[in-house]
């Protein structure tokens, strides 16, 4: 009779959980959308996959497990259409921007990078008055150089605001498409523009990729030194209930792991030497005090 019974249950139970909606027993998916773009992302040769937002979205992923991830290669224009679209899709890192706001959710922050420069060729050094420091406003309005741009990829509010402010037909070359930091940066070689924004570290991979390393050089300029936002990423998602959810989420792995070395170090593996002990100066007194 106990045996009957308990076959009995076991039936019933069976029958319980099949009857329950199927996506009761399914996670909820994230698209993790990754421009071509190494240092950010390396999707193949000898660094595949250690590019700093491979190894920091394989954090996130291992401290995510309710949901299931997926990847999906995508230029920026990609990104904004899948986020108007209200599709369960993320980006690891990027700027926070008036426009962005209107589709998207952003996290804390989530990368704490060198802020933006202008790449240029070491022969052109003169060209810009041979300073290391430069005052983006003036060169535009100079039209004396082309300044090669990503369409719809922001390099920092007061970057931006200057391109957009200042920038025409005459000085500056927009460019979109895949792969945007590699073709402008052979428009650059190729002397079809005289500089292009980027980060320190995508200047110096894109060097050491081409073997140019001794012919390539970074100048600062002066619009990013009034803040720290232009050093400051975040994790965007779609602007619907499962963006704000999902962000929370994030945001929890967020705290918990930006203070561990692994995660800064996926930053620190594509930095000059000399630039570390700053870098987690900087890292500490900036970046990990903010949690909003």
């Amino acid at each position: 009779m106990v045996q009957a019974n308990f076959k009995q249950y076991i039936i019933l139970l069976l029958f319980y959980f099949l009857a329950l909606p199927t996506h009761s027993f399914s996670k909820d998916n994230i698209a993790w959308m990754e421009a071509v773009a190494p240092p950010f992302f390396i999707h193949e040769g000898r660094f595949k996959d250690q590019g700093y937002e491979d190894l920091i979205t394989d954090i996130l992923k291992e401290n995510l497990p309710q949901y299931d991830h997926n990847h999906l290669k995508a230029n920026i224009s990609r990104h904004y259409q899948q986020w108007k679209q209200g599709e369960q899709a993320c980006s690891l890192a990027m700027f926070k921007t008036p426009e962005r706001l209107e589709f998207v959710y952003f996290s804390i922050p989530s990368v704490f990078t060198l802020p933006p420069v202008l790449i240029i060729h070491i022969e052109n050094f003169a060209k810009f008055g041979s300073k290391k420091n430069v005052n983006l406003s003036d060169i535009l309005k100079s039209n004396n150089f082309i300044i090669g741009r990503s369409n719809n990829r922001s390099y920092g509010i007061e970057f931006d605001r200057v391109l957009n402010e200042y920038g025409n037909d005459r000085n500056i070359f927009a460019y979109e498409g895949s792969e945007l930091s590699l073709n402008l940066f052979k428009m650059l070689l190729a002397g079809r523009i005289d500089a292009l924004p980027g980060l320190p570290e995508e200047a110096m991979y894109l060097a050491e990729t081409f073997g140019l390393r001794d012919k390539i050089m970074t100048i600062s300029i002066d619009e990013n030194q009034e803040s720290h936002e232009a050093s400051l990423t975040y994790v965007a998602c779609s602007k619907t209930e499962w963006g704000k959810k999902t962000i929370e989420d994030i945001n929890k792995v967020l705290l918990d792991h930006r203070p561990t070395s692994r995660y800064r170090a996926a930053y620190e593996r594509w930095l000059d030497p000399s630039s570390i002990d700053g870098y987690r100066k900087l890292y500490t007194d900036i970046f990990l005090k903010i949690n909003e």
